[in-house]
């Protein structure tokens, strides 16, 4: 038994309330770095360029968090998830420092890959916690939470990146993590208390590192095939090999491994493989929306960064709504079939609406897409963790809550990677050889005002035109997605863990 499973014994004195709190705290620390860095993007590439490199700022976080997430699970077993989340945070603030002092996007990649190391852990280690010390019935409501405070840092991340870019300098949205990681330490140190109680694992090394080469080479090769080489050349060849051959790796050491990474028998649950599915494709709209909305209303809209944080609080209100009414109605009712159903429903609507849009859209058709796509999301993501949780033994609760973070994480950096390649390509066979930006060039708010009127139009249709191929393939991707809502099945969500099977 870990540190923290004893929490939920009864004699705990632990409260239950200030691990919530704690847990909040680290998840807000974490989500707030994605959203924050969305308005700032613009900004960032006209100062140390690289458009054609910009979603590597995203996609570098996502890919580390998502290949040591599962070992933080692990290794909070064994060496307790108190040590851990220190560990993970010293290396999210490492991360955050060196991003702040960047000055190339080299730099600046490498950098958000460390704070990547970090994030990964507070995610996992968070939700494995809650998953120890709350009943299963009441995880919906607790998860409801949780994501309003994903929501909240929708808002907040945004405006106060939007307001630095503005005002101070991209640099400050970065070193803002200090403090508030600072606060979110000293509440979970009083709020977990070591008991020296120990789990030993086996760590899985090898499937480790095989994980790593495999969805590092996939996302490089989905990321520059076609733009940095062509497919047919040697560099996409080898990635694709050392893909292939990482992933079959991968496979064959996880069947042999003591305690596998990912246990392939997790893929026998219909409630896992079938929630895994969904919350990859959820994983590509999330940040498909998070990444590419603020380049349109930026340089198609003309607006400020701080304009742009404001206008993305529909995806935010859509988020907070539907996450609580996801809560309740799992709490209540414990069931939670129809909720996966709903969102990508309205996934599938919001990225049609987002896939029609042009510079002189009207800004209300804007926001009810957008609030869709938010309540989409609000509507899946409390569901796919808490039926996970709820549909496996007590035993391999932590392992595979890590691996469908990991699954969603996947998604989420292979998704980003894709559209910022087909946005890259696009906007460099869209824009002419007579403009002053090109394909890694700074084109960025500041940039535009000192373009002409007729510069600045034709720059606007080549962004627009360049996002329409993303929404377009997301909304097919939530098609899809509906259509395996319909294979789940529901295990009825209890208040009590027991081993559970289909």
């Amino acid at each position: 038994m870990s540190e923290d499973v004893k929490a939920a014994d009864p004699a705990d004195t632990t409260p239950i309330g200030m691990v919530i709190l704690s847990i909040g705290h680290l998840l807000l620390l974490a989500s707030l770095d994605q959203t924050i860095v969305s308005t700032a993007l613009p900004t960032i590439v006209a100062d140390l360029g690289g458009m054609d490199h910009l979603s590597w700022v995203v996609t570098a976080y996502v890919l580390t968090s998502t290949v040591v997430a599962p070992l933080y699970g692990k290794m909070g077993d064994l060496y307790g998830r108190r040590t851990m989340v220190f560990v993970s945070v010293a290396l999210f603030l490492l991360g955050s420092v060196l991003c702040g002092v960047a000055g190339s996007m080299t730099f600046l990649i490498i950098s958000r890959a460390i704070q990547g190391l970090g994030g990964g852990g507070l995610f996992v280690l968070a939700l494995s916690v809650v998953g120890d010390v709350i009943a299963p019935q009441d995880r919906g409501k607790v998860q409801g939470v949780f994501a309003a405070v994903f929501s909240v840092s929708s808002v907040v991340g945004p405006l106060v990146g939007g307001w630095f870019v503005q005002y101070v300098n991209w640099h400050w949205i970065f070193f803002i993590n200090v403090p508030l990681a600072l606060i979110a330490v000293v509440i979970f140190a009083m709020s977990f208390k070591p008991k020296g109680i120990r789990t030993r694992h086996k760590i899985d090394y090898a499937g480790a590192v095989t994980l790593t080469l495999g969805l590092g080479a996939l996302t490089l090769v989905t990321s520059l095939g076609g733009r940095s080489f062509g497919w047919g050349e040697p560099q996409a060849l080898a990635l694709i090999a050392l893909a292939a051959v990482s992933m079959v790796a991968f496979v064959w050491i996880e069947s042999k491994a003591e305690e596998p990474i990912l246990p392939l028998s997790l893929f026998k649950l219909n409630v896992f493989w079938v929630t895994s599915v969904i919350g990859f494709i959820a994983g590509v709209a999330m940040f498909g929306a998070i990444t590419f909305v603020p380049l349109y209303l930026q340089i198609a809209k003309a607006t400020s960064p701080t304009a742009s944080g404001l206008l993305l609080i529909p995806m935010t209100a859509g988020i907070l709504l539907a996450s609580t009414f996801a809560g309740r109605y799992m709490g209540k009712t414990g069931r939670y079939l129809i909720l996966p159903k709903l969102g990508l429903a309205m996934l599938m609507l919001g990225m049609l609406g987002l896939s029609t849009l042009t510079r002189d859209s009207n800004m209300v058709v804007f926001s009810l897409a957008l609030g869709l796509v938010g309540m989409g999301m609000g509507c899946i993501f409390p569901v796919v963790t808490t039926a996970v949780q709820n549909a496996v033994p007590r035993e391999t609760l932590g392992t595979a809550t890590a691996a469908g973070i990991m699954v969603r994480q996947t998604g989420g950096s292979l998704g980003v990677a894709a559209f910022g390649a087909l946005f890259a390509a696009r906007m460099a066979g869209g824009l002419g050889e007579g403009m002053p930006v090109g394909e890694g060039a700074a084109l960025g708010p500041q940039t535009l005002a000192r373009l002409t009127p007729e510069q600045q139009q034709s720059i606007a249709e080549t962004v627009v035109n360049a996002i329409h191929p993303i929404y377009l393939t997301a909304a097919a991707l939530a098609a899809i997605g509906l259509i395996f809502a319909f294979v789940l099945k529901e295990v009825p969500l209890t208040n009590r863990q027991v081993p559970r099977g289909e």
